[in-house]
């Protein structure tokens, strides 16, 4: 039995899909302690865990991507946010190691203090990562404009043009983050992107094909397949009264200012032959009226209604996109930034639904993009297999363990049971 201590950003798109492989590597016997948002101490240790919040200047240091006029602009306005909070998520981390004597590390892609500490603990340590690694491939389009794969010569150039030239822009920040690192004992970076895989491994948290096909993964890098869960609760009564097909449409949990997107949503539907199901997250959904065929909530357990979902409309968030790719259900993606571009282009190619920018969102236009999102369910059962296949959980627990010195687990207690 090992003990691991797992360190995540003050996000819940980063805590939940994590937690089932927290559920998997618990089931074999390792104790595991984790340390992140306040508000969900609670409901760690009711699933078992030991669990602390982390210094509470790290949460109190929002992002403000959503304030950008340009995904450039959002892109590194969330990196200002990443690395203003490595002064305080480093220094936590080794408080967290002091107090809990792990024997291995398990660190949130998105706490580059927390990173830098890791790597300079001695301990094994490794990552994960919830949404699309923004790293350069010679196979794939470079990260953070929503670009389509290469398709010819003309596209390969535009690739190695364009590449180098994002990534300059990205770089501009990172004497910022060095500055972080350097306060940790930690060696100063060439480029961003090499922070983030300076681990043993990371657990990328998707599979190819929905992730482009590449051939020059760095032999770190673990595809696992999303991790997908929800909070424990009961769906609502009023759940089974409504009628098929069934729409779900959700905002992300971290505030962006995607309200317009339930708005369109419930002016296209309203009078329609749909049901039609929003949870706001991040958004107050008193400042929603709900037509008769629409229910709004703050927050619901998507897997109730994704199991009657002919359709998810969203802003593109890794986490609702695989959620609903897993369970086979299309997704209709309106993106707003962050890496949504990526994450809606990415739907559109594995053909498991529609692409709308979110400057074309209008109520006729989602309509018509929901309808035709409908029609590409052979797309999203597609990408459900190739999740399945990448094995999840135990898959992910399988790699942690074998961070271990040889001998600290024992293979005995694995099962071929699927993680709960």
């Amino acid at each position: 039995m090992s003990r691991y201590l797992v360190y995540t950003s003050p996000a819940r798109g980063h805590l939940y899909p994590a937690v089932p492989m927290l559920v998997e590597l618990k089931r074999r016997g390792h104790e595991v302690v984790v340390r992140t948002l306040a508000s969900e101490v609670e409901l760690l240790h009711g699933l078992g865990f030991e669990a602390a919040a982390m210094n509470p200047a790290i949460e109190a240091r929002e992002i403000e991507d959503w304030r950008a006029r340009t995904p450039i602009g959002a892109l590194r306005a969330g990196l200002r946010g990443f690395f203003d909070r490595a002064h305080y998520d480093g220094p936590d981390l080794r408080r967290a190691v002091e107090e809990e004597r792990p024997d291995a590390l398990l660190v949130d892609i998105n706490t580059w203090g927390a990173m830098a500490a890791a790597e300079t603990s001695g301990m094994p340590w490794a990552t994960w990562c919830p949404y699309f690694l923004p790293v350069p491939s010679r196979d794939a389009p470079p990260f953070g404009l929503g670009l389509p794969p290469a398709r010819g010569p003309l596209d390969r150039l535009r690739e190695r043009l364009l590449g180098p030239v994002l990534f300059k822009i990205y770089n501009r920040q990172l004497p910022e983050l060095n500055a972080a690192r350097v306060e940790l004992g930690a060696v100063p970076l060439p480029d961003i992107q090499s922070g983030m895989l300076r681990a043993p491994l990371m657990l990328y948290m998707t599979a190819e094909p929905f992730e482009y096909p590449r051939s020059d993964w760095p032999e770190s890098v673990r595809l696992v397949g999303p991790g997908v869960w929800d909070p424990p609760a009961d769906p609502p009564a009023w759940l089974d009264e409504l009628d098929d097909p069934l729409v779900l449409v959700t905002c992300s949990t971290e505030f962006q200012n995607d309200g317009k997107l339930v708005r369109a949503a419930i002016e296209a539907f309203a009078g329609e032959d749909v049901s039609v199901v929003v949870t706001t997250a991040g958004v107050d959904p008193s400042s929603f009226a709900a037509p008769s065929n629409a229910r709004v909530v703050k927050f619901l357990p998507h897997r109730p209604v994704l199991e009657r979902a002919s359709c998810v409309v969203c802003h593109g968030g890794m986490g609702i996109t695989q959620k609903a790719l897993t369970a086979g259900v299309p997704v209709c993606v309106v993106p707003f930034g962050r890496d949504q571009l990526d994450v809606a282009r990415h739907v559109e190619v594995a053909e498991a639904g529609i692409r709308l920018p979110a400057g074309r969102l209008r109520p006729d236009r989602l309509r018509t993009a929901v309808r035709e999102a409908m029609t590409r369910k052979a797309g999203a059962e597609r990408i459900a297999a190739a999740f399945a296949a990448a094995g999840g959980p135990r898959a992910a627990a399988d790699a942690l363990e074998e961070l271990l010195p040889e001998g600290a687990t024992d293979p005995a207690r694995r099962s071929q049971e699927p993680a709960q």
